[in-house]
């Protein structure tokens, strides 16, 4: 039975919510999961698991830094074993943007990462201003005026794709 790991980066925990439905879907298939947070644990040790999952947040257009030092750390071991990418941002929301060949964000991680995942993921993400600290629901209401997204302040829409989330699930446990 496979053992594989889920990483992830999340600021207001959506990227989180989207692992543990991999989670499950895997589990389902078979292979047993284990979930780490790539900002707690920048240095793990990938080595005993058999494939390795890694997700990832957008924040005002960029992925963490600790995303870009995993990569560079561990890129032998990740070219090693089956492995997959994906990333959170509500971008994705748009139909012209939702795939790993059209989302900026997945073409800027490419172009920057020593790491080249084999599979790749999109997912849109959530806004909810409510949970936000005054500077950022300031600053994500004007992106999204600019982007012609929502800004009323009580706003709390989830943008993701359950179903495409479960079908990337079921692709990472057959990987």
């Amino acid at each position: 039975m496979a053992h594989i790991l889920i990483l992830y980066s999340t600021t207001d925990g959506h990227t989180l919510k989207i692992c543990q439905r991999l989670q499950q879907v895997i589990e389902q298939e078979g292979p047993r999961v284990t979930l780490k947070c790539l900002d707690e644990d920048p240095g793990l040790d990938i080595a005993p698991y058999d494939k390795v999952v890694v997700g990832a947040r957008i924040r005002y257009g960029k992925h963490t830094p600790q995303l870009f030092e995993f990569g560079r750390t561990h890129r032998a071991a990740l070219d090693a074993k089956p492995n997959a990418f994906f990333t959170v941002n509500v971008v994705a929301r748009k139909p012209e943007k939702n795939t790993p060949a059209t989302n900026p964000y997945m073409r800027k991680f490419l172009a920057r990462s020593a790491w080249q995942p084999r599979t790749l993921g999109v997912f849109a993400g959530r806004i909810n201003y409510a949970r936000y600290r005054f500077w950022d629901r300031q600053v994500i209401r004007f992106i999204m005026w600019l982007t012609k997204g929502p800004t009323d302040p009580a706003t709390d829409v989830e943008f993701t794709d359950w179903p495409q989330v479960d079908a990337f699930g079921r692709t990472v446990a057959r990987m």
